[in-house]
């Protein structure tokens, strides 16, 4: 049953997008960043998820990010006809060991100031993985602004180092300055926040490990330069019999609040394959490893009730990564993405956000 003080609406399928090459599938428009622009319009940036083709989970290799140089070398030793090149300030793509189904890169689309019409979708790619820094693609950005300068996490996959959370900074977001790993493999959905607290920057992230010791939860951390990060702790935790007892990773980088830092994030419900629901937190002002309150254990915030959450990609899905507060302040655009394949808009107030959660 839709929520009546809850205005949303489907913003982006994979179908308003073309693939990168003849014969490419776009099988995903997904899991954006937003930020509000100096003239009070929206852009996101949108994870594009490709595949090679129909045939592509039955190939034994799939499209790697190569330099120049290795393109050239190993033109001849690749299959003929699946040697794949963009111009311009795009990557060189050959095949290599298949390790996903899909490639990703990112895209600009430019929404008008409300946040839920699409004035210009820019089919060129804004931001992709190169050699030394995603060549199996990037995913799933964020973006924070801080002061002047906008502060970009994204995941990026290696060949050696595996899935790991990168950095990259601009000042107008078209040049973006690549800062490398900031947290290592298996650790993903950091969210910056949008300010010095206590004179360190702050990062929540979630670190994953091979044990059963614990399950994946929501940890802090602390950083002089934005590089070099410690004095970390889990501070978020599943919870048992809940709606997010399998894991939890945050959402949306953190919004200021006159009652704390409104951190979205998602948690995995077990069984037929997982659902992703999504909760909301409140974290405190000076010291944000308190939780002042959160989404009960029996009901999310939002929860997979649309056709574009409930069937895609993978089924049963919504994933927010980027809110901004509407322009009267009363409030708060939640873009998310829907089974690993759409792009929504939801438009929740701030008094409902607040009214439905509790202490902890």
């Amino acid at each position: 049953m839709k929520n009546k003080l809850i205005e949303e609406k489907l913003l982006l399928k994979p179908g308003d997008f073309k693939p990168s090459f003849t014969g490419w599938n776009v099988e995903g428009v997904l899991n954006p960043a937003a930020v509000r622009l100096p003239n009070k319009k929206i852009m996101l940036l949108a994870r594009i998820a490709e595949s090679t083709g129909k045939n592509h989970k039955k190939m034994k290799t799939c499209p790697v990010i190569s330099t120049l140089e290795d393109y050239k070398k190993h033109y001849k030793e690749l299959h003929k006809g699946k040697i794949f090149k963009m111009e311009g300030n795009i990557v060189h793509i050959a095949e290599g060991l298949c390790k996903l189904s899909t490639i990703s890169h990112f895209r600009k689309i430019i929404l008008n100031e409300n946040g839920f019409v699409v004035e210009k979708i820019i089919q060129e790619q804004a931001f992709t993985g190169i050699k030394g820094d995603g060549s199996y693609g990037v995913e799933d950005p964020r973006i924070t602004k801080i002061g002047n300068e906008y502060y970009m996490t994204y995941v990026a996959i290696f060949e050696n180092e595996g899935v790991c959370t990168a950095l990259a900074v601009s000042k107008d977001l078209k040049r973006w300055e690549r800062k490398g790993i900031i947290f290592r493999e298996q650790n993903k959905d950091v969210v910056l926040f949008p300010e010095k607290i206590n004179g360190k920057y702050v990062a929540l992230h979630r670190p994953e490990g091979f044990f059963e010791f614990s399950k994946p939860s929501i940890w802090i951390s602390h950083s002089p330069d934005m590089i070099h990060w410690g004095e970390e702790k889990s501070i978020m935790q599943p919870r048992t019999g809940s709606w997010e007892e399998g894991r939890i990773g945050s959402g949306a980088p953190p919004i200021k609040t006159n009652k704390g830092w409104l951190l979205l994030y998602h948690g995995v419900k077990k069984g037929n394959g997982g659902m992703y629901n999504v909760g909301a937190a409140l974290l405190d002002l000076k010291d944000p490893s308190i939780i002042v309150e959160r989404s009960p254990m029996n009901k999310p915030l939002l929860k997979p009730n649309n056709r574009y959450e409930k069937t895609g990609f993978i089924d049963n899905v919504i994933f927010p990564t980027g809110a901004i507060p509407t322009l009267d302040g009363n409030s708060i655009l939640v873009y998310s993405g829907g089974a690993d394949k759409f792009t929504s808009v939801k438009k929740i107030p701030f008094d409902y956000i607040f009214e439905n959660m509790e202490k902890t």
